[in-house]
């Protein structure tokens, strides 16, 4: 039987001071790594409009490196949250709860995400009304990750989303005994959505046999065991908690040696044609 999900949250602190200050954080031309330690106190930021809120932000557009989106890692106390969440009107959205449990309203329609162990998910479509507040007694912990939508003559926006991960059937890559499978929220021959967010799983032994190198920006949060992962020419380790934030054309590679499962939440852009106007 298929164990449960189990999700890493940060909870911030701070290192001790007879702690090495030697890491596997790394910034590259082509990838970086930001390990799970690397969320502490002082690297956590607040957001107008939200209460009782911190948040991780751990990608962001940057010229030269990946533009396409966003990604916080967000912890909102018990009475926390925001009525006013989202700044940018042409922004989407997706939600993925880690742990505890918040209280979602999407255009006045109220979705109570599941608990830590179900993987709460929903898909917020540019101009949604949408609040979130914390109504448990503990803290809650979600990513968020926002993109500016691409809008495409004679296609819709895609609706609101709110799904779990419990739910789904995680789908098999081809000829891989299962060893390497992805849960997907979303039809990926649904042309409406610019992005995909999924949960990849490998089991002990499983790969990624070859440098996949395409077109897709990605980000990677590592939500369970540990890995090596090939970035650009370098085999990196990495662990629950740990983010790997990739650039266009990076070639990437996994192994999942064990000794348990290897699971993390992928971000991708898709089913668009890349703009010909070259940002200063």
């Amino acid at each position: 039987m298929e164990p449960s999900p189990r999700y890493y949250a940060p909870r911030g602190g701070l290192p001790k001071q007879t702690d090495l200050t030697t890491d596997r954080a790394v910034f590259t031309e082509a990838y970086a790594v930001i390990p799970a330690r690397t969320m502490s106190d002082i690297t956590a930021s607040l957001l107008p409009h939200w209460d009782g809120t911190r948040a991780w932000i751990i990608a962001r557009p940057l010229t030269g490196f990946a533009e396409t989106f966003a990604q916080y890692v967000v912890e909102v106390s018990p009475s926390g949250g925001s009525g006013r969440p989202e700044p940018d009107t042409e922004a989407e959205g997706v939600l993925f709860v880690v742990e505890g449990r918040v209280t979602l309203s999407i255009d006045g329609a109220r979705h109570e995400l599941t608990v830590l162990t179900e993987g709460g998910y929903a898909y917020l479509p540019p101009g949604s009304r949408w609040t979130l507040h914390n109504t448990g007694g503990e803290p809650a912990r979600f990513h968020w990750i926002r993109k500016r939508y691409e809008r495409v003559d004679g296609l819709e926006v895609p609706p609101p989303l709110v799904l779990n991960e419990q739910d789904l059937e995680a789908v098999p890559m081809p000829d891989t005994d299962g060893t390497w499978a992805t849960t997907r929220f979303v039809d990926p021959t649904d042309l409406r959505h610019d992005m995909h967010v999924t949960i990849v799983t490998f089991q002990p032994g499983g790969v990624i046999p070859f440098p996949e190198t395409h077109v897709m920006e990605h980000g990677l949060y590592v939500l369970e065991g540990k890995a090596m992962y090939l970035l650009n020419r370098d085999w990196v380790e990495v662990q629950a908690g740990d983010f790997m934030w990739l650039r266009a054309f990076c070639p990437q590679a996994c192994y999942a040696a064990g000794p348990g499962r290897f699971r993390y939440l992928l971000y991708k852009d898709v089913n668009r044609h890349p703009s010909l106007r070259i940002t200063p």
